[in-house]
């Protein structure tokens, strides 16, 4: 089987082909920092895990670099806000990112170039620009000349004349084409300045990831990654840098993932309706929040709501709860007769084939958690149907499809915690989240059982309905009545 990917560029499914045989090289673009990360960049952030520990399963090298903007508009405004430099800000926000990201259990990229760290390469890169027409100096300002790259919109399928017709030149600015932008910004009042050819200045955004990818992986690379709303201006003005000064094809493969939505709704910090990182932890378990964002595909949006969280939560419980169960079978007996035939064994047999079969088809997380959760109900059913003590044959066979299916959640980043204290812990959020005691549970079950005994049916009754109107769910079996909280 060979993994397949959507190409943006491609605009279209194609089967990865590296550069070199056994080697993937991914550059992805990183955040602003200037403020605290919300649930869009942790979708970021988990897709291109996933994507980082899925080559990794299938035997490639991987490469990853993804970057930090450090000098930006955006951080001089917030800088000037709180009366800080762009440097402690920005700093600061980079430490945060990575408390974020440690909160997440994220892979760690083997690079994370800053671009205030990167200005001779970048002043380099822009030379070579100017030196082959495709880029020209106005006062201290340097412009890329978008006429004098033919390819330009072949990442985003948007024609230039098209482009050009809306858009506008402000007065200050001196561009030949409107749609011309910054590759070095002249000093102002009050900036940050670096010295370049051109007078002091600072880089503009585009020019970062072209110079840093370039220093790390080559005039060439395999992937580029990041989200949709970067495929235009920025990624399409990345080739137009990089292809132009260097002549060679920039990034073979893209990757985009969607937005995540509120009410459908895209979420940003210029709208107002975000929630960051640390908000959604406060209250889930990161796995919650990585299960959540693995059931839909990376390129579809993904819309965030407590409902769907909750939801995420039962899901993980069920996974955690299939193989919390193998681990409490009691020891096999030598003696014992196996009772799992090869027709049983068949469709669990094929698991990890099927697995790969979804995430070979462009990363389709949501389809590879379906044949999951079909394994752990076949796996439940027939561990259910064990006899006590079970056949050492059938014991092996079910303990190690619990390895596989733990192996491959882990791809997602799931069951990562011992499932007995992930269950606890669950449980333990659950009942904080109670409006009623756990004493005054057990209380209402025992008058709740006498009740039942006296065949007072009408007062039994009050009290099943009192408890799951304060969220508590009862279930009577033969050993009893139990509790939990109500899964909405």
């Amino acid at each position: 089987m060979t993994v397949s990917i959507f190409n943006t560029l491609a605009n279209k499914k194609v089967p990865l082909e590296t550069l070199e045989p056994g080697l993937v090289k991914l550059y992805v673009c990183g955040i602003t920092a200037y403020d605290y990360c919300h649930i869009g960049h942790a979708r970021s952030a988990l897709v291109f895990d996933m994507l980082v520990r899925y080559l990794r399963y299938r035997d490639y090298r991987v490469t990853f670099v993804r970057n930090f903007t450090d000098i930006d508009d955006k951080i001089i405004k917030r800088a000037a806000e709180q009366q800080t430099t762009c440097e402690e800000l920005s700093e600061r926000f980079i430490r945060e990112f990575h408390a974020d990201m440690a909160a997440l259990k994220t892979v760690v990229p083997d690079l994370e170039p800053k671009a205030t760290e990167h200005l001779p390469q970048i002043i380099r890169l822009i030379e070579e620009l100017i030196a082959k027409g495709h880029a020209y100096q106005r006062g201290g300002d340097v412009y890329y000349r978008v006429e004098s790259f033919v390819g330009y919109g072949k990442l985003s399928g948007r024609k230039l004349e098209d482009m050009q017709a809306g858009a506008r030149v402000s007065v200050n600015e001196e561009k030949e084409n409107p749609m011309d932008f910054a590759l070095w910004k002249g000093s102002k009042p009050g900036e940050p300045t670096w010295e370049s050819p051109w007078g002091p200045g600072r880089p503009g955004w585009h020019i970062e990831c072209s110079a840093m990818s370039r220093e790390y992986l080559g005039d060439t690379f395999d992937i580029h990654g990041g989200g949709k709303d970067l495929v235009f201006p920025h990624h399409e003005n990345e080739i137009a840098q990089s292809e132009g000064a260097s002549g060679q094809p920039f990034a073979k493969n893209w990757i985009h993932h969607g937005f995540v939505t509120i009410k459908e709704e895209k979420m940003s910090k210029s709208l107002g309706n975000f929630l960051t990182i640390r908000e959604v932890l406060a209250d889930h378990h990161q796995e919650v929040l990585r299960f959540f964002v693995f059931t839909t595909h990376y390129r579809n949006p993904l819309d965030y709501s407590d409902t769907a969280l909750k939801d995420s939560a039962v899901g993980l419980e069920r996974l955690y709860s299939a193989i919390a169960a193998l681990e409490r079978l009691p020891a096999p007996a030598a003696q014992a007769v196996p009772t799992i035939g090869p027709e049983e064994r068949g469709k669990l047999a094929t698991l990890e084939e099927r697995f790969q079969e979804a995430m070979d088809n462009d990363l389709n997380t949501a389809q590879a958690l379906g044949v999951i959760f079909e394994a752990v109900k076949d796996l439940n059913r027939l561990r259910q149907q064990l006899p006590t003590p079970a056949a050492p044959a059938d014991l092996e066979f079910l303990q190690g499809i619990g390895a596989l299916l733990t192996r491959l959640c882990g791809i997602m980043g799931l069951l990562s915690e011992p499932p007995a204290a992930f269950l606890l812990s669950l449980r333990a959020q659950e009942l904080s989240e109670l409006t009623i005691a756990p004493e005054e549970i057990e209380q209402l079950i025992v008058e709740r059982c006498e009740a039942r005994t006296a065949k007072n049916w009408q007062r039994a009754d009050e009290i099943r309905d009192q408890l799951l109107a304060a969220g508590v769910e009862l279930k009577d079996g033969a050993a009893g009545t139990t509790w939990q909280a109500k899964k909405d």
